[in-house]
């Protein structure tokens, strides 16, 4: 008995003994598991955000461009002088205080076989439900009630400060929001799984409403419309994309044109004078500060609160108030040397007829100055006046109101409307002063930079704009207010949210699948009185939530190896270059090393190469890479999907999103293409910042023959065309077709590599 009893003991011992090493091998084996999937995951993020970070920086270099074109070039005449000011949308013209005098959107008829939905004003609580739901079933809003709900729109930003500020008293609890970039799905979700906003429920919504996504424009109809039913419990604050140059390359405004042919100019213009007027921040009971990018160094709230939030047109642009000045001077000498005799203009080709000309009356100054007064309660009264509030609102009514009247718009072609500009007096009376560069410096920071964990405060220059700001920035701002903690957005996290400096700062991010489905969540935070955060994550995307993590992560791993494999393909030449330099003795063959330390100085993406390589190079021999064969590899896929030599598909697959940018700032009103007069302005800009001397005739030479079908404008499968055309004979090493062409090639390279 005893003995049995005892080997019956050692028998379960040993099993026992035997599950738990298993359970061991198991659970290590597991670990492992994850920590690949988790470093595949890093890696894969990477792949993704220094790709996006890359083309922001070629969104600066690409505007600084452009700016430092119009900051030296001289304006021959008046013609020009517009031109310039439509191209970058530095100034706001009389144009645009009458058309927002008249309520345009009032003669635009409303058909009788119109579905969408309808609205009227004010509008209602269930005008803006029935708005979500007409969007979710895919239907479109008339172009009549998107420009009166931006009309109604603006006028309510207009009264509101640049800090808003909320308090938990008046409502259950506050809801904030970071980036949406036009993805509607994750808005309705949120309003689902939410609720609906009413006055015991409170939004705040943290910028970034528009690009990228295909339905922006329905985002911000929803939003314009809960914001004006319920004014005080929803908030909307700016974001670095509710900005119309970032627009020109991140797809809202293709995607306004695309849905309001007809009507889509002035829609953008609506918007455009609408995201000047967004306020800037939002503040929960004086101790959360909510703002979309971060702080830096020098952020000054007091300052932040009392600027005029309307003259930062662009943060892409710093027009100052110094540059003004000084362009108001030369403008003034150029106009005086050219007033005797105008110069005749020689184009014999139709005039736009979106470029409106005018001459000024005798007493009008030949520049004029940019934005309006502001009529939020906190603008500073010109000359340190204090108004009262009734002073105060007929002052804004006042500048409602402008004097000056104007021919009928748009321009028919080949006519050309004159119209007297105001005078001196009256710009300085309306405060249409340019923002300072501290003034543009602190909108900049708080719209563009992002934390990081060393301390102090550096230039962002993984953006290109903006800083990056420390642990000790985030305690010096919120011990100088009396703040707990800041709630900001602006970056794609992978839960879609993210807790840094010591939880001082929170990060919000609602657009899911903002990469790729599956790459990411969407989040976001509720405070209760006490002010304590509550994260809410979601996927607003069906299709995840049956994928395993294993498919997950595999499915965005593809995802990101393909676009890396397409910018590697857009860089051919310049790896095969560097490659080169590595191989010392032309055996076609370099190190993986040589490789690794090649691909980081020619994309400079700072991704861990080293860990790329499996997914990059297939094959190898004693841990050298035969380059050329590499590269041969790697255009294989591109060119299996076009009909293109190499050269020139590399070319496209490089410069195609600059192109297309570069197209959309020279079609200064957005029609979809560059008019004639459009081309002979930024020629001219061009060839002065390039000393090349071409006459007017030249010109009109270079414009008919990029005009493949010769109806008297260019779009931009024309553009994209003559640069591929040039590219093809440069490539081949013959003479282009056109001596002109091959400039305007040369300049447009110019203006890719700018800076």
């Amino acid at each position: 008995m005893g003995s049995g009893t005892s080997a019956q003991h050692r028998f379960g011992f040993q099993n026992a003994e035997n599950a738990f090493k298993a359970a061991a091998l198991i659970q290590r084996w597991y670990r492992r598991y994850m920590a690949r999937l988790e470093m595949r995951r890093r890696c894969t993020w990477s792949i993704f955000q220094s790709i996006e970070y890359s083309g922001q920086q070629d969104q600066v270099k690409l505007h600084d461009f452009f700016s430092y074109l119009v900051d030296h070039f001289t304006p021959s005449n008046d013609n020009e002088r517009v031109f310039l000011n439509h191209m970058l949308a530095e100034g706001r013209s009389p144009l645009d205080f009458e058309m927002e005098k008249c309520h345009d959107y009032e003669s635009i008829e409303v058909l009788d076989s119109y579905r969408g939905p309808h609205l009227s004003f004010p509008l209602l609580a269930d005008h803006a439900t029935a708005l979500v739901e007409a969007f979710r079933l895919k239907q479109k809003l008339h172009a009549r009630y998107v420009l009166n709900l931006l009309h109604e729109t603006r006028k309510h930003l207009i009264q509101l400060p640049n800090i808003n500020r909320v308090s938990t008293c008046y409502s259950e609890e506050i809801t904030v929001c970071g980036d949406l970039h036009g993805q509607l799905d994750d808005l309705i979700f949120i309003f689902y799984k939410n609720g609906l906003p009413c006055p015991e429920r409170t939004y705040v919504f943290n910028g970034d409403f528009v690009d990228r996504g295909q339905d922006s424009v329905e985002i911000l109809m929803v939003l314009f419309a809960f914001m004006l039913v319920y004014p005080k419990e929803f908030h909307l604050n700016r974001g670095n994309h509710e900005d119309h140059m970032v627009n020109l390359r991140y797809g809202f405004t293709k995607e306004v044109m695309q849905k309001y042919k007809t009507h889509g100019k002035t829609i953008l213009k609506r918007l455009q004078d609408v995201f000047c007027w967004l306020p800037l921040a939002t503040l929960i009971d004086e101790k959360v500060l909510i703002l979309h990018g971060g702080v830096s160094d020098m952020t000054d709230l007091e300052l932040l609160a009392k600027l005029d939030r309307h003259k930062i047109v662009s943060t892409m642009r710093c027009k100052t108030r110094e540059k003004q000045d000084k362009v108001a001077e030369k403008g003034k000498a150029e106009q005086e040397r050219t007033s005797s005799a105008r110069r005749p203009c020689p184009w014999l080709l139709p005039q736009s007829s979106s470029l409106l000309s005018w001459t000024p009356g005798p007493s009008s100054p030949r520049t004029y100055r940019a934005g309006r007064s502001s009529s939020t309660p906190c603008a500073l009264p010109p000359e340190g006046k204090k108004l009262s509030p009734q002073a105060q609102a007929q002052r804004s009514l006042d500048l409602e109101l402008p004097r000056w009247q104007l021919a009928d718009y748009p321009v028919a072609l080949g006519k050309q409307e004159f119209l007297p500009l105001p005078s001196e007096a009256d710009w300085e009376a309306g405060g249409l002063l340019a923002p300072t560069l501290e003034e543009w410096k602190q909108v900049v920071d708080i719209l563009w930079s992002d934390p990081m964990t060393q301390e102090g405060c550096k230039a962002n220059t993984v953006r290109g704009a903006g800083c990056y700001f420390g642990p000790n920035v985030t305690e010096k701002l919120l011990q100088k207010y009396n703040l707990q903690f800041l709630i900001r957005s602006h970056e794609c996290k992978p839960e879609g949210y993210e807790f840094c400096h010591s939880r001082k700062v929170l990060t919000i991010f609602s657009a899911s699948n903002y990469y790729e489905v599956g790459s990411n969540k969407g989040a976001y935070v509720k405070l209760g009185p006490a002010l304590s955060p509550h994260i809410v994550q979601y996927q607003a995307n069906k299709t995840t939530h049956m994928l395993t993590m294993r498919q997950r992560i595999s499915r965005v791993e593809e995802s990101a190896l393909r676009a890396l494999r397409e910018m590697l393909f857009a860089h051919s030449s310049d790896l095969l270059t560097e490659f080169k330099k590595r191989d010392v003795d032309t055996t076609g063959l370099i190190t993986l090393s040589d490789w690794v330390a090649a691909m980081e100085s020619v994309l400079q993406l700072g991704l861990p190469w080293r860990m790329l390589r499996p997914q990059l190079v297939s094959s190898s021999t004693d841990n050298m890479l035969e380059y050329k064969s590499w590269l041969e590899d790697l255009a294989k896929e591109q060119l299996s999907r076009e009909n293109i030599q190499s050269s020139l598909l590399e070319a496209l697959y490089r410069n195609r999103s600059n192109l297309e940018t570069i197209f959309r700032i020279i079609d200064s009103d957005h029609s979809g293409f560059i008019s004639l007069d459009e081309f002979r302005q930024t020629w001219k800009l061009f060839s002065s910042h390039m000393n090349i001397d071409i006459s007017e005739d030249g010109i009109c030479d270079l414009a008919r023959s990029i005009d493949f079908n010769k109806d008297g404008h260019i779009d931009i499968n024309e553009f994209l065309e003559a640069f591929r055309l040039v590219e093809q004979s440069c490539a081949e090493g013959e003479p282009s077709h056109s001596p002109s062409i091959s400039n305007a090639t040369d300049i447009a390279s110019s203006t890719l590599d700018a800076h």
